[in-house]
């Protein structure tokens, strides 16, 4: 079946279109590499600011509050089920009985392409060290599949998601207080240290096997509630400079896409895009303040434990002033199943 248009009502606006009704897409296994936007948990038993394994947090999640930093599921968790698994893929801090076959979530609140990133807020698990803990996984897999070779097989077959790069601004660039990337780097020359260390992971995801690989582009972080409350001029809805460095990573990596492409011809890589700013623009004019963000949030942007978040939690855009609700994620994880879909579907193994 062809695109379709699909009108998500969240309060008074959302309008995304999809092609969900396109060819399914099978993968063996999903392995999740990222930040608090894919995280499940790997950030509870550190010490971190960047933790939220209490309520509000997961007020609308079958298990409760689990360190995903949003009411409900993840887009991640929606991808997931899009992708037919039954349950969701389970944190690499808490894997223990599960099936590894299936993938494995490295993802870490606060953590970067760039290891200091976020280093303020505390303990994280940086890219570097996500991809070391899936060699740790990739060992275990070929004990249990007898070989490296059945292994290699089954990695290749599985889908690789790397959802990271916004804390490399947010907690890095956009912090001059705690970084001086600001004052050493230019915001291009900034995109293109951060395009050349992520390349050099993602190589060695290439390596460990990892044949079908996607890279979620980083969001308008300039129209994050937290980003407009602390950089925005008064009345301001996006804060434009931070849109515009971010845009100049998004050009690069979508380069860096095509170049693997066509450097390695037995996988594919896809760049997922995200929200436009003229989406988070608009939801940012059309919301009122109160109905914006759903919970109380302190001043690092997340929610105060325990304290009670807005009743219609499928109205407000973000559940906190950094992380959108569950509805918008499921509007982002089906628009990204669909780039998924179209790009990897006809895609094989050499």
């Amino acid at each position: 079946m062809g695109c379709k248009s699909k009108l998500w009502l969240v309060g008074v606006f959302l309008l995304m279109q999809d092609c969900i009704g396109g060819p399914n897409l099978e993968v063996a296994g999903f392995f999740v590499f990222g930040d608090s936007l894919a995280d499940c948990g790997n950030n509870n038993n550190l010490r971190t600011e960047a933790k939220v394994n209490h309520l509000p947090y997961g007020i609308d999640f079958p298990q409760g509050p689990t360190g995903r930093f949003t009411n409900g599921r993840t887009i991640v968790d929606i991808i997931g089920e899009r992708l037919g698994f039954k349950e969701y893929i389970p944190p690499f801090a808490n894997r223990s009985g599960s099936d590894i076959l299936k993938g494995v979530n490295y993802a870490s609140g606060s953590a970067g392409i760039l290891e200091e990133s976020g280093n303020h807020l505390g303990e994280h698990i940086g890219l570097e060290k996500q991809i070391q803990n899936h060699k740790i996984i990739v060992y275990d897999i070929s004990k249990q599949l007898q070989g490296i070779t059945k292994a290699n097989k089954h990695l290749n077959e599985c889908l690789y998601y790397l959802n990271i790069g916004s804390n490399d601004y947010v907690n890095n660039y956009f912090m001059p207080d705690h970084y001086q990337s600001s004052q050493k780097f230019s915001s291009d020359q900034f995109a293109q240290i951060l395009t050349e260390e992520y390349s050099k992971h993602l190589k060695v995801l290439y390596i460990l096997g990892a044949r079908k690989i996607a890279l979620s582009a980083v969001g308008p972080l300039g129209c994050v509630p937290h980003e407009v409350s602390i950089h925005g001029k008064p009345g301001s809805l996006c804060v434009e400079a931070e849109n515009d460095a971010v845009t100049l990573l998004n050009d690069k990596l979508k380069a860096l896409v095509q170049r693997f492409n066509q450097q390695f011809p037995d996988a594919k890589f896809v760049l997922i895009p995200g929200l436009s700013t003229d989406t988070t623009a608009k939801m940012a004019q059309e919301y009122k303040p109160d109905a914006y963000v759903c919970c109380k949030v302190g001043p690092d942007g997340q929610c105060i434990p325990n304290e009670k978040p807005c009743e219609s939690r499928n109205k407000s855009p973000y559940f906190d002033a950094f992380h959108p609700s569950e509805v918008i994620n499921e509007a982002i994880a089906d628009n990204a199943y669909s780039a998924l879909s179209t790009n990897m579907v006809d895609s094989s193994v050499k």
